[in-house]
């Protein structure tokens, strides 16, 4: 079984709006089917998102099956305040990820707590089958590490594509791996 941790596709960036409302890009939506030619993504899989629209249109674009929505695996909540230096915000979380890194931003350790424990109960519930779940760079990036037992790579998030995929082949079970845990 492998997990596929998909990124969406490039939101349509509105600064007086919490960027957990923005909406996919239309002009990046030659990317998202692009990336449902490519053969990245299994063929047979279930699928999951987040609830935030862009991930949720990402993962209408990217198949045409069922995709369940999850509210646990939305990405880092980041509060209303639009952040000028966001890299350098970013960069801070993972640096303290104990501490909320701007007013309103969950700290990285909650998110990674939150979104590791609903990929093991997702990966859990679909032992043996291809799993599918689209959602966001941080919560992917903090998903893959705790999956490997590693501190979650800066280098990695900014590497991230809108959309990308990232792929971890004979993710553990529940159980199997108690890094996954709750």
């Amino acid at each position: 079984m492998s997990l596929h941790l998909v990124r969406h596709g490039r939101p349509l960036v509105e600064p007086g709006v919490p960027a957990a409302r923005w909406e996919l890009d239309p002009a990046g939506f030659d990317d998202v089917w692009a990336l449902r030619e490519s053969g990245r993504l299994p063929r047979r899989a279930v699928w999951f998102c987040s609830p935030e629209p862009k991930a949720v249109a990402t993962a209408q674009l990217l198949t045409e099956g069922e995709v369940g929505v999850v509210d646990d695996l939305r990405e880092q909540e980041r509060g209303a305040a639009w952040v000028e230096d966001f890299e350098t915000v970013v960069a801070r979380a993972f640096a303290e990820p104990e501490l909320a890194a701007y007013e309103g931003w969950e700290p990285l350790a909650r998110c990674r707590e939150r979104v590791a424990a609903a990929v093991a109960r997702i990966v859990d519930v679909h032992r043996g089958e291809e799993v599918v779940l689209v959602g966001h760079g941080t919560a992917w990036t903090l998903a893959a590490a705790a999956l490997a037992g590693a501190e979650p790579d800066l280098r990695r998030w900014r590497a991230l594509a809108f959309p990308d995929v990232v792929v971890v082949p004979d993710a553990p079970e529940r159980g199997d791996d108690d890094r996954v845990g709750d």
